[in-house]
Formats: structure tokens, C-alpha cells, sequence
């Protein structure tokens, strides 16, 4: 993701980015702003470690949206340069990368993450694991997420 990221950067050098904070284990929460308009909007995925597939499409918007800037097109029917200038719309693809590398596999199972991880899911045996996954890798929820990141 962080390619694809750098990737879009080159691509449309209007789009920022940069990161919101760090994971528990310490990977970079990034973010994408689209836009200089007073009006902000904020999309969020992978909140839910097992729901991962949202950060793609969610990239993926992204890159339509920058795509219909730059060609002065539409997106959903709207001119995408009047929403760039009337909007400021803030991507988050990937809340909770950890649980995302859990779920994927990207983890050992012999990895202190995996086994942390394992050991808290006991607690829970009517949930598959580790797809059934959902919190960060200490098992916390991000109920407040969405209230507590751009809180000016």
C-alpha cells in the first residue's frame, strides 16, 4: 500500500499524504487528502482486520477520483474539480495494519504477534482465527476511532 501511495504521489502531485500515527507494533497509519475545500469528508477501512479487502477499493476510489481531477472528468456524476476546490476528502486505507498482517498471513505463526495474538483469541472460541480477526493485535476495538482523528 505504501507503493501504491508514493506511486499515486508521482502520478497526481495534488494528492497529499502523510501518516496519522503508528500502529501498535509501530507500522505507519497513512492518510490521503484529495482536495483544498473547507468541507472535509473522511473515509476509513480496514478498521476490522478481517474486512481487509476495503483498503483496496477504498485505494482504488483514490485513484479514480485523482484520475477524474486531472481529466477534468466526473466521479459519481460530479465534477471532480469543483469537489477538489468546495472539498477536502481525507482517505484512511488502513486503520489497523497489524490486524491486517494477521489476518493475511503475513505474520508467523511462530511470531510473537501471531502468539500474542492467539492467546487473546481464546477468550473468544466461537470466532475463527485468525480470520475471524477484527481488533488491533492487542485485541483492543477501534470504536472511537472515527471521532478522534482529525479533531480539531
Amino acid at each position: 500500500m505504501q507503493l501504491n501511495i508514493r506511486a499515486l504521489k508521482v502520478v497526481y502531485p495534488f494528492l497529499e499524504s502523510g501518516t496519522i500515527g503508528y500502529s501498535v507494533l509501530g507500522e505507519e497509519i497513512p492518510y490521503l487528502k484529495i482536495g483544498k475545500g473547507q468541507k472535509q469528508v473522511l473515509y476509513t477501512a480496514s478498521i476490522h482486520a478481517n474486512e481487509w479487502i476495503t483498503s483496496v477499493l477504498l485505494m482504488k476510489f483514490a485513484e479514480n477520483y485523482c484520475s477524474s481531477i486531472r481529466d477534468n472528468g466526473t466521479i459519481f456524476g460530479y465534477n471532480a474539480k469543483s469537489l477538489f476546490e468546495n472539498a477536502s476528502i481525507y482517505v484512511v486505507p488502513m486503520v489497523n495494519p497489524d490486524g491486517v498482517n494477521l489476518v493475511t498471513g503475513a505474520f508467523s505463526v511462530n511470531s510473537d504477534s501471531y502468539l500474542k495474538a492467539s492467546v487473546i483469541s481464546r477468550g473468544f472460541p466461537d470466532i475463527p482465527f485468525p480470520s475471524g480477526w477484527k481488533a488491533n493485535i492487542n485485541g483492543e476495538s477501534f470504536i472511537n476511532f472515527h471521532f478522534l482523528v482529525f479533531k480539531k
